[in-house]
């Protein structure tokens, strides 16, 4: 769960490089994630490190993706 408020951080520091509409798509994709840790906290303890990983990874390519496309 502290990795989820990291990437948290990380979704919501975004708005200086990204624009709104792609902060409120990852912040979605973040309420995602922490209802299903919610729901994974006792029938699946193991899978919960996996996703701040794969939150990171989905900001890793937003960021880089939204930049690219708007050059």
């Amino acid at each position: 769960m502290i990795g989820l408020a990291c990437v948290l951080f990380l979704d919501l520091g975004s708005t200086i490089v990204l624009p709104w509409w792609a902060v409120v798509g990852l912040v979605v994709v973040w309420i995602v994630l922490f209802v299903l840790a919610c729901a994974w906290w006792t029938a699946h303890p193991r899978r919960l490190p996996w996703l701040p990983v794969v939150g990171l990874a989905i900001w890793v390519v937003v960021v880089v993706v939204v930049n690219l496309a708007t050059r």
